[in-house]
């Protein structure tokens, strides 16, 4: 049974965050290159802007804000649920290989099938996560060991090699490609959110219905998987069906974000630590609070990088790397010591 006071906390916790990212959201609405001041933010979403405003709000910057705020959501999520399944503190998509795996699906499906832009949209998730998935699975396969379990250096290990390969596969597919669509998987590998349009929240959102709530659902499960295989079995867990269905849904999570974000790594890895060290280690608290710091840890790095470089700005995917590489290192030698 969670303490109430766990529960308070939490929740105080929650309500936090989610006025941070009001805050961060707000910031991200009034800052950039085209004008738009802040005294006229509220008159524009009450109806009352001028034609150019409205294009600036919501156009360009409301959709961009609301895409990478269910990105990160998913991505936090996503390594939150690896960590626990693996029960590997380093576990991330994009560091283990999975955000690549999803990234080659992207090329192959980009570059060799003429699929017309309304069904693209739609099926580009689909296309991420068939790569994600063989990724994943592969993943496991070389990672678990009858009688050890999945070890946590050598799932590491094995991600970062997959995710080298991949990356060598991607460099072969755009090498030989048409120029244009060479600029849009390099933008994708920086981690450029480049599906800023409002139909690219559609094409996200359905995931995260359906994922979001069916990983809340599991978080008791995720609390036994960490226990070990041996007291999981013996509380009756079906252990291979649970563990499948999880890494299904974190590998689903992960390549529908990215599809439309490009490949970002790090905030499957900071977020679920940073709300461990808030409520603790139950994932009924911790998970909807590493949702929330996933969401606002992008929506940051993105409001922050698309300001700081005149006229395109620096990826997302680049200046969450700038903060979680060293965590990442940190946290490696925290478990090799």
């Amino acid at each position: 049974m969670i303490q109430p006071k766990l529960i308070r906390r939490q929740r105080l916790i929650l309500l936090g965050l989610f006025l941070l990212i009001l805050v961060t959201l707000w910031v991200a609405a009034g800052w950039g290159y085209s004008t738009l001041s802040y005294d006229r933010l509220l008159p524009v979403l009450f109806g009352h802007g001028s034609k150019k405003e409205n294009f600036i709000l919501f156009s360009i910057r409301l959709p961009r804000i609301f895409i990478t705020l269910l990105a990160g959501m998913g991505l936090a999520l996503s390594g939150a649920i690896l960590q626990r399944l693996t029960r590997n503190d380093l576990a991330d998509p994009g560091i283990i290989g999975i955000n690549s795996g999803a990234g080659l699906g992207v090329a192959l499906f980009f570059l060799y099938l003429p699929i017309g832009t309304g069904s693209f949209i739609y099926l580009l998730p689909l296309a991420a996560f068939a790569g994600a998935l063989i990724t994943g699975l592969l993943l496991y396969l070389f990672s678990y060991r009858k009688g050890e379990g999945m070890q946590p250096i050598r799932l590491v290990l094995v991600g970062v090699g997959f995710s080298l390969a991949l990356s060598g596969m991607m460099i072969v597919l755009i090498s030989s490609s048409e120029r244009e669509k060479v600029d849009f998987i390099t933008k994708w590998l920086a981690g450029n959110i480049w599906g800023s349009d409002a139909v690219f929240i559609w094409s996200l959102l359905p995931w995260l219905a359906l994922l979001v709530p069916f990983a809340l659902r599991k978080a008791n499960t995720l609390n036994l998987l960490e226990l070990g295989d041996s007291v999981s079995v013996g509380v009756g867990l079906r252990l291979h069906r649970e563990r499948l269905r999880l890494l299904i849904a974190a590998v689903a999570l992960a390549a529908s974000s990215v599809s439309v974000t490009g490949a970002i790594s790090f905030i499957g890895l900071m977020a679920p630590h940073i709300a461990r060290a808030m409520v603790g280690p139950r994932n009924q608290l911790s998970l909807p609070v590493a949702i929330l710091t996933g969401g606002w840890l992008l929506l940051a790095a993105d409001t922050v990088g698309r300001n700081l470089a005149d006229p395109n700005g620096i990826p997302a995917g680049i200046v969450a790397a700038f903060i979680g590489a060293p965590y990442f290192l940190y946290l490696l030698m925290k478990q090799k010591g």
